[in-house]
């Protein structure tokens, strides 16, 4: 299978895990990104059965948009019923990286409204130890040499995205050589950096379920 075939399995499989989590008053949280966009098209098939849904990102919601799906704002939310995304890596934990589509703070946010994490991803994307791809870390713009320095300190190689503004106006630099041994750890020091955002280790509110695609079929995990 490609990695395409990967993926649609794994948001077909995603919609089929939340259907029995639906009510007709039901709102959900949508993520970003190629394997988001997969589940965004079958969620399509399914729209009579809840109510709207919150995005993580203006691409998330134009597409929930295009397929007549009422996208809400978070802040009318009080609850999301499950949040739905992609992941550029994951370990046993179910501690993550998010961030390569630059909408790392948002979904932040949604995971945060949301009973529960559904996470899909292909099989590339399993790893032992968090770090191979690069860490995103979204900074207000004025603080982004600041922040380098620091995540310099922190063992990091930042660089600078450049061309890339995210939906609150935000950079992004992505920190490549890092060893991800202490997650939660590493995402608390960094958050703590003045000028940062967030970043996108989603390790102290991981994942509640994996759903992993691999050429022997979709496979469902849990947290270790």
């Amino acid at each position: 299978m490609t990695q395409d075939q990967l993926k649609q399995a794994v948001a077909r499989a995603a919609i089929e895990y939340i259907k029995p989590k639906l009510f007709s008053d039901s709102i959900i949280g949508v993520g970003t990104g190629s394997t988001a966009n997969f589940f965004i098209d079958y969620l399509g098939e399914i729209k009579s059965q809840f109510a709207g849904a919150v995005a993580s990102s203006d691409a998330s919601a134009a597409r929930l948009k295009k397929l007549g799906i009422d996208v809400l704002d978070c802040n009318s939310v009080t609850e999301l019923v499950v949040y739905v995304d992609g992941a550029d890596e994951s370990n046993a934990y179910l501690h993550l990286i998010k961030g390569g589509g630059a909408a790392l703070t948002r979904e932040k946010i949604v995971r945060a409204v949301s009973k529960e994490f559904v996470c899909i991803a292909d099989e590339s994307k399993w790893v032992d130890v968090l770090g191979k791809f690069p860490l995103p870390v979204e900074v207000i713009p004025m603080a982004r040499s600041y922040v380098a320095r620091e995540l310099v300190k922190l063992g990091g190689t930042p660089v600078y995205r450049e061309g890339v503004v995210t939906d609150n106006g935000n950079v992004i630099l992505d920190v490549y050589n890092l060893q991800i041994i202490d997650p939660v750890g590493l995402e608390t020091r960094i958050n703590q950096i003045t000028g940062v955002v967030t970043n996108g280790l989603f390790a102290a509110q991981p994942a509640d379920v994996l759903l992993l695609g691999t050429k022997e079929g979709v496979k469902t995990l849990f947290p270790r």
